[in-house]
């Protein structure tokens, strides 16, 4: 016999089991399955009362009622416990199906980042000197003057130091910010015997700040040191430079300059890359515009170094990597390429 009908031997215990088992199966949320369970098991609801009070009941109905609604009590609180599995259960196939992810589909799109325009620049520059055989030195940019002035025959009192704006170092009157990668050659020459083919690409600073200078930048220089080294081989290597970084079409004419530690010194400049040599705004109707600075190694930086100045003769050269940069995409102001504006980097 099943409960629901042993139940019919009790009127009351029965109304309290049709009753109960109405509510359980109604409730949705499990917050109203917490209020039927206070409503049919907790301590003041109608069957707990009914159990407390079996004593006063006539002692024919003791067992039945004590019998019957110990069951009750039990099939009530499994049915609580299947409804709330119910109901969690239901509650996670809902948030299932609100939160499911179509993994076809495909996914959000992650913004990619890439090399800043002058490190691009700078890698072009290294790749096309070490195809022609030269290798990378680097040096320190916290330098002594010695190496940044002295042994490129800039002596104290030289007026070519006040044209660099140097920053030197509080406290320390030897020490200052590298105001050219010169010194990584010096460095170089005191360690090697020639033949030495090198390039030191790296960051310099001069109290400098315009459309054209920046206090901090990037400059390439190069050495070649080795016997019968002329003029005709700094040409074809600076012709042959230019024409990798700007396009075969591009030609170089050389000027005479002046640089403390080169003579014969020479400025070099390539045709201009909007008219093509006609003449335009860009290039003051010149056809022509500047991009670096060379000459024949001075004898006198060869003598801080040792070396014998009738076996070997070299030639140097330096650029600016973000004037190397300006003029290769046209651009008008150096502060551009550390304004940080990715409208301007994201085209590069």
């Amino acid at each position: 016999m099943s409960l629901e009908q042993e139940l019919n031997q009790h009127a009351g215990l029965k109304a309290i089991f049709d009753a109960a088992m109405v509510d359980i199966e109604k409730a949705g949320r499990p917050d109203e399955l917490e209020a039927a369970r206070v409503k049919y098991l907790g301590r003041k609801s109608e069957l707990s009362l009914l159990l407390r009070s079996i004593p006063e009941l006539p002692q024919e109905e003791r067992p039945v009622v004590g019998k019957l609604g110990n069951q009750l009590r039990a099939h009530l609180e499994q049915s609580l416990a299947d409804r709330r599995q119910e109901l969690e259960g239901g509650e996670l196939e809902a948030r299932l199906a609100a939160e499911r992810v179509d993994i076809t589909l495909p996914g959000q799109p992650f913004p990619q980042g890439h090399l800043h325009l002058i490190t691009q620049t700078m890698w072009e520059i290294e790749d096309i000197f070490t195809g022609l055989g030269y290798r990378i030195a680097e040096g320190p940019e916290v330098e002594t003057d010695y190496y940044n002035f002295t042994a490129l025959n800039t002596p104290e009192g030289h007026p070519a130091r006040s044209e660099h704006d140097t920053f030197f170092i509080e406290g320390h009157p030897d020490l200052l910010l590298r105001t050219q990668t010169s010194p990584v050659q010096v460095r170089v020459m005191e360690k090697e015997e020639p033949p030495i083919y090198i390039i030191s690409p790296g960051k310099v600073y001069r109290r400098d700040s315009d459309a054209t200078h920046t206090p901090m930048f990037q400059q390439v220089e190069g050495l070649a040191v080795d016997r019968n080294v002329t003029m005709a081989d700094l040409k074809g290597t600076l012709e042959t430079f230019t024409k990798a970084m700007f396009g075969a079409q591009r030609e170089i004419r050389m000027r005479p300059h002046f640089f403390p530690f080169t003579e014969p010194s020479v400025e070099i400049d390539v045709s201009c890359l909007i008219c093509g040599g006609s003449g335009c705004r860009a290039c003051k109707n010149s056809g022509w515009l500047e991009i670096l600075g060379a000459g024949m190694v001075d004898p006198n930086v060869f003598d801080f170094v040792d070396y014998d100045v009738d076996e070997v003769q070299g030639f140097a050269f330096g650029m600016g990597v973000e004037r190397i940069a300006m003029l290769k995409h046209r651009m008008t102001d150096i502060r551009m390429f550390y304004d940080n504006d990715l409208r301007l980097l994201g085209q590069f």
